[in-house]
């Protein structure tokens, strides 16, 4: 059977197509809430990866500089977004780490995740934010909340001491 092009726009695979192709060309012909507030001297401001788009994001801001944290599909991840916008005096841990005690617990499903990965955003016990930004090798148990889209730069914006950080959605 052969389609005309109005049959196969109506057809469920080309709506979905379809609303695919005007989401994209929504999204994407809308100015940025950051050009729209005329953000100015920010000496990170990294934009979400654009494979990352069906996934949430949210921006974690301290000092001048502004990452996106590409967010996981879990209740921890809704849970922890229920609580946006949140600023966190993050506390500076062995040389790899940010660590805060978030202001209500959440739901966790722990595991070990064997190496942690420079942007990795996951929490400690059921109410610890960690925000890592060197990799390495690791026993202990973390539930995943999401992941720094971008992360050159990463570990010398956050440096050695603590950071007054926000985390909140676009």
């Amino acid at each position: 059977m052969k389609f005309t092009r109005l049959q196969w726009l109506l057809s469920r695979t080309g709506r979905l197509r379809l609303g695919a192709a005007l989401l994209t060309l929504a999204l994407t012909s809308l100015p940025s809430a950051a050009n729209e507030q005329g953000v100015r001297g920010s000496k990170t401001s990294v934009a979400p990866n654009p494979a990352s788009q069906e996934r949430p994001t949210m921006w974690m801001t301290f000092g001048t500089n502004r990452f996106a944290v590409t967010l996981e599909d879990n209740p921890t991840a809704r849970g922890f977004v229920q609580l946006l916008p949140v600023t966190l005096d993050m506390a500076e841990l062995n040389g790899n780490e940010k660590h805060a005690r978030l202001p209500r617990s959440l739901v966790t499903n722990a595991a070990r995740p064997g190496t942690i990965r420079a942007g990795d955003v996951l929490l400690y016990g059921s109410d610890t934010l960690v925000v890592f930004y060197e990799t390495f090798r690791s026993n202990y148990s973390y539930t995943r909340i999401g992941r720094i889209a971008e992360t050159i730069g990463l570990a010398q914006a956050l440096g050695p001491d603590n950071q007054r950080v926000t985390f909140a959605v676009p």
